[in-house]
């Protein structure tokens, strides 16, 4: 069988292609999900995302599910378990940022109902589609990325600058950068 024909950053092994097949792109509107791509682009920064996409599921049991209620009431002990799971990027100021952006979060919910109906208010609430034709064409950063940073920065997320807020955008489907060669494009 013939495999299809995908963006040029998708085939480095199993865990990306599945990443790259089921998930990148597709809309997202579940708030713990767009939270655990918030706090995974932002332990990306500096590192591989296939490094971050590999360290999941550990995420995952580390950070209770990303159940932002549970994580915005960490403790220092918390904190102290946290850096000393291997299973994870143990970066201090990183970690901190996932506690601080629950919290956060949580007040984005209480403002707007829901942090799906904020975070996608910086596309016009549906996916913006590109039409590149070679990763070269992706840009790092947009207008509404940068927008996005800087509003998310005002009501206290940490590492989310405008090219984290991009990556994201692309994760949970707010933009369609799949290359129009690709055959996920027209299916998201």
């Amino acid at each position: 069988m013939t495999e299809p024909t995908r963006c040029n950053w998708a085939p480095w092994g199993k865990l990306m292609l599945r990443y790259h097949d089921e998930e990148w792109g597709v809309p997202s509107h579940d708030d713990r999900h767009l939270f655990e791509m918030l706090i995974l682009e932002g332990a990306q920064a500096g590192l591989s995302w296939t490094t971050i996409l590999n360290k999941r599921e550990n995420y995952r049991r580390a950070f209770d599910g990303f159940d932002f209620e549970k994580i915005a009431r960490y403790a220092p002990e918390d904190v102290e378990r946290l850096m000393g799971d291997a299973g994870i990027v143990r970066n201090r100021m990183k970690i901190a940022a996932a506690i601080g952006n629950a919290k956060a979060l949580i007040g984005v919910r209480e403002e707007f109902g829901s942090f799906d109906a904020y975070i996608w208010s910086f596309v016009g609430g549906s996916p913006k589609r590109n039409s590149f034709r070679s990763l070269g064409e992706l840009p790092a950063s947009t207008e509404e990325s940068d927008a996005m940073g800087k509003e998310l920065k005002k009501r206290g997320f940490r590492f989310i600058g405008s090219t984290i807020c991009y990556a994201f955008m692309q994760a949970v489907g707010m933009v369609n950068d799949h290359e129009v060669t690709c055959f996920r494009y027209e299916q998201v």
